[in-house]
């Protein structure tokens, strides 16, 4: 198993303006503060908190981001655009002869993104903004395809079972890092890897059990957001 860190692009979207490098690190230090904090406490989080925990001003935050939805919206495209990235340089080691196989690219791909702690997010993507943004849809076909890409060299190798698609994957990944109730995040984040694992190992060809109900698809996703 591996979690290391790979690189990852820069904050939001390519539309976001070119900053100078302090206002950058600003801007990306409230997006990561946000992230964690609407992890921690849902999307009603006091934006004071917010520019606390980014060790900003009240006044750099809101000029970053002017209201709520605007630093939201910043926090969904970010997480997602580091998916992406995951996703892509995933693609790119399974094709490398040292990159371990297809299988050890889509776990260092799965690792790797459950420390973006989508599951604590699903609420955002889905209760705060349009999902048929056109960014939002350009980065979700992107991000698709990658990883749809990444599971069919895997199971083309012979490493992962058949009867498995993305979308499986991703409602693991949310469950597993979507906060339970009355639980501190740090206990959570103690046993993602763990468990994510566990279930990463039922996904390889040699699984001996018979799958109940159908493979989820992204789809499934968008069924649920329209």
């Amino acid at each position: 198993m591996t979690t290391a860190t790979e690189p990852v692009p820069p904050t939001g979207s390519a539309r976001t303006p070119k900053l100078r490098a302090d206002a950058s690190r600003n801007r990306e230090r409230i997006v990561l503060a946000a992230r964690d904090a609407f992890v921690e406490f849902g999307a009603d989080v006091p934006l004071d908190e917010i520019a606390k925990r980014a060790g900003v001003g009240n006044a750099t935050l809101y000029r970053n981001f002017p209201d709520r939805v605007a630093l939201i919206r910043e926090v969904v495209l970010f997480v997602k655009n580091r998916l992406l990235a995951r996703a892509e340089l995933a693609m790119t080691e399974a094709d490398t002869s040292d990159g371990g196989g297809p299988f050890d690219a889509l776990q260092r791909f799965a690792h790797a993104s459950v420390e973006e702690k989508v599951g604590g997010l699903c609420t955002l993507f889905s209760s705060h903004l349009d999902p048929h943004d056109p960014e939002f849809t350009e980065v979700r076909e992107r991000l698709q395809s990658a990883v749809g890409g990444l599971m069919e060299h895997a199971r083309a190798a012979g490493e992962l079972r058949p009867d498995v698609d993305p979308g499986d994957l991703f409602i693991a990944m949310s469950q597993l890092t979507r906060p339970l109730p009355n639980t501190s995040c740090r206990l959570l984040d103690d046993f993602v890897h763990r468990h994510l694992q566990i279930f990463l190992d039922g996904l390889r060809a040699s699984a001996p059990s018979t799958l109940p109900g159908r493979a989820a698809t992204f789809e499934d996703f968008q069924q649920n957001k329209n």
